[in-house]
C-alpha cells in the first residue's frame, strides 16, 4: 500500500456498469449471539414499528424510538478489490434486538463513501479510482442507484467522471440540485480537487459542471506533497460549502449561491477569508456541525485530533484540539471519521494506524467544548467510517483490513458502548448509512 494513499483501496476490479440485486440469504452473526431475520420478519417489523415519540426534548424522542424497536435498512459501502466484495450491501437491522438479515446488494467498483438523498429514493457512490497503482490518466466515478426503501433493492442508474482521481466523500447540496465530491487524488497530477454535478428529478447524475483545484502543500513528506481534498461540508444554514483539505493543511470556504446567474461569484465563490490555516503537519480530513450550528468539530488525519470551532456565518474560530491519542502511545496513529450522537451530548472519532480505536468525548452543553471519556477497541485492523443509528441503541464500525463489522450496544444516556459486540463478516467494509425504509 502506497503511504500517500488514504484509503487503502485493494487491487482494483473491472468497472461495472450496472447493479445486479441479489436474492435475499440471510447472515448469521459470529459465535451464534443472535438469530437473523429472514426478509419477511423484517418487513413485518418495519410494518409495525410504533409510531413516532410525541413532542418532548430530542433525547426523550431518541429513547422512545429505541423502545420502539424500529427497524432500518443499513447500507455498507466497500472496497471491492481481491474479490471479497461485490460493492454495495444492503441490511436490514432491527434496533430492538439487533438482528440483520441481508436484503439485497449491488455490484459497482469501489463504493467506499455513500450518501442517500433526502427523500431516501437515490443513493450515491463514489468509485474510488484509481489508487494506488492505477495510472494517474485514470479517473474516479460516481455512480447512482434508485433505492426501493419497500423491498431494499438498489438498481443503477448511471456513472459519471468524478473529474479527478480517488474520490472518497459526497454531498448534497442543501436544496438538492447538487452532488459534490472530494477527489483525495494520489497523484499529483491532476492533484487534489472537489466537484460539482447537477441531479436529475429522476436521481440520475450529471457531468460535472464545475471542479475547483486547490495549490500548495505541507510538512509531511509523501502524504502532503500536494492538495488532498479529503471531504465537502456545507454549513447548516446551507450558505457555505467547507472543503477539508489534508495536503495543505487548509479548510478551504466557499459561498454557495444556488443561483449563479444572480451572482458575478458564479454557483460556488470563495468568501472573503477564503481558508481557516490549520497547524502544519495537522491534515484535517472530516468536519462536522453540531445541531445547533454554532460549533464545528474537525478531525485531522496526520496528528489523530480533534479540533473545536465556533462558528458564524461562514467563519471557523478554532477554540479547542483535542488528541485522541493515549497518553504514551507510540505506535501509528490516524484521525479518521467523526460523528455526533443522535442527543448531540456525545462525540466519537476513529482512530486508525496502529491504534484501531474509537474515541468517545464529552460535548459541554453550553459552549461545545469536549471532555474525553472513553476509549474502545474496535476488535480489528483500521477503522474507517462508522454510524449509530437514529435511536442511538447501536454504533456499527468497520474494520477494513480485517473484514469484519462490529455491532456495539449503546448506553444512550451515558453514551458508553458494550464490551460485547456482535461481529459481521463482509469483505472490506467502509461506509454505513443508516435509511428508514418507510
Amino acid at each position: 500500500m502506497h503511504p500517500s494513499h488514504p484509503c487503502g483501496a485493494n487491487p482494483l476490479m473491472p468497472v461495472l456498469q450496472d447493479a445486479r440485486p441479489m436474492h435475499v440469504r440471510p447472515i448469521a452473526w459470529a459465535k451464534s449471539v443472535a438469530l437473523m431475520l429472514s426478509l419477511a420478519a423484517a418487513q413485518a417489523f418495519a410494518q409495525t414499528a410504533a409510531t413516532p415519540a410525541t413532542a418532548g426534548t430530542a433525547s426523550d424522542a431518541a429513547t422512545a424510538r429505541a423502545a420502539s424497536g424500529e427497524v432500518y435498512d443499513l447500507l455498507i459501502g466497500t472496497y471491492t478489490g481481491g474479490g471479497k466484495s461485490e460493492g454495495i450491501y444492503v441490511y436490514r437491522f432491527d434496533t430492538g434486538s439487533g438482528e440483520l438479515a441481508r436484503v439485497a446488494s449491488a455490484q459497482t467498483v469501489n463504493p467506499s463513501y455513500l450518501v442517500v438523498s433526502r427523500d431516501r429514493n437515490y443513493v450515491y457512490a463514489v468509485n474510488e479510482l484509481p489508487g494506488d497503482n492505477g495510472p494517474a490518466t485514470q479517473r474516479g466515478g460516481v455512480s447512482a442507484f434508485r433505492f426501493d426503501r419497500a423491498s431494499g433493492q438498489l438498481s443503477f442508474l448511471n456513472r459519471v467522471s468524478s473529474d479527478g482521481n480517488d474520490p472518497c466523500y459526497l454531498s448534497i447540496s442543501p436544496d438538492g440540485k447538487y452532488l459534490l465530491t472530494a477527489n483525495y487524488s494520489v497523484a499529483s497530477n491532476p492533484g487534489g480537487s472537489f466537484a460539482v454535478f447537477p441531479l436529475s428529478a429522476d436521481g440520475h447524475v450529471g457531468s460535472s459542471v464545475l471542479t475547483v483545484h486547490h495549490e500548495g502543500g505541507g510538512p509531511v513528506k509523501g502524504r502532503q506533497d500536494n492538495s488532498h481534498v479529503h471531504s465537502t461540508v456545507f454549513s447548516p444554514d446551507g450558505k457555505y460549502l467547507f472543503a477539508q483539505d489534508l495536503g495543505v493543511d487548509k479548510v478551504f470556504a466557499y459561498r454557495y449561491t444556488p443561483d449563479p446567474s444572480a451572482s458575478s461569484r458564479g454557483l460556488f465563490g470563495p468568501t472573503e477569508a477564503r481558508y481557516t490555516p490549520i497547524k502544519p503537519g495537522s491534515g484535517p480530513r472530516h468536519l462536522i456541525f453540531d445541531a445547533s450550528g454554532k460549533h464545528a468539530y474537525l478531525t485531522t488525519e496526520l496528528s489523530a485530533s480533534v479540533l473545536v470551532f465556533d462558528y458564524r456565518d461562514g467563519n471557523l474560530t478554532q477554540v479547542q484540539s483535542a488528541s485522541i491519542i493515549a497518553p504514551g502511545f507510540r505506535g501509528k496513529i490516524g484521525g479518521g471519521a467523526i460523528h455526533l450522537s443522535p442527543d448531540g451530548r456525545f462525540l466519537y472519532v476513529t482512530n486508525r494506524g496502529d491504534a484501531n480505536e474509537l474515541v468517545q468525548f464529552a460535548i459541554d452543553p453550553a459552549n461545545g467544548r469536549l471532555k474525553f471519556v472513553k476509549r474502545y477497541p474496535t476488535l480489528g485492523k483500521t477503522p474507517r467510517e462508522f454510524a449509530i443509528d437514529p435511536t442511538g441503541r447501536w454504533l456499527v464500525v468497520g474494520n477494513q483490513e480485517s473484514d469484519s463489522a462490529y455491532f456495539f450496544r449503546r448506553n444512550p444516556q451515558t453514551g458508553e458502548l458494550a464490551s460485547d459486540p456482535k461481529r459481521l463478516s463482509i469483505g472490506s467494509p467502509v461506509d454505513f448509512k443508516f435509511v428508514s425504509p418507510l
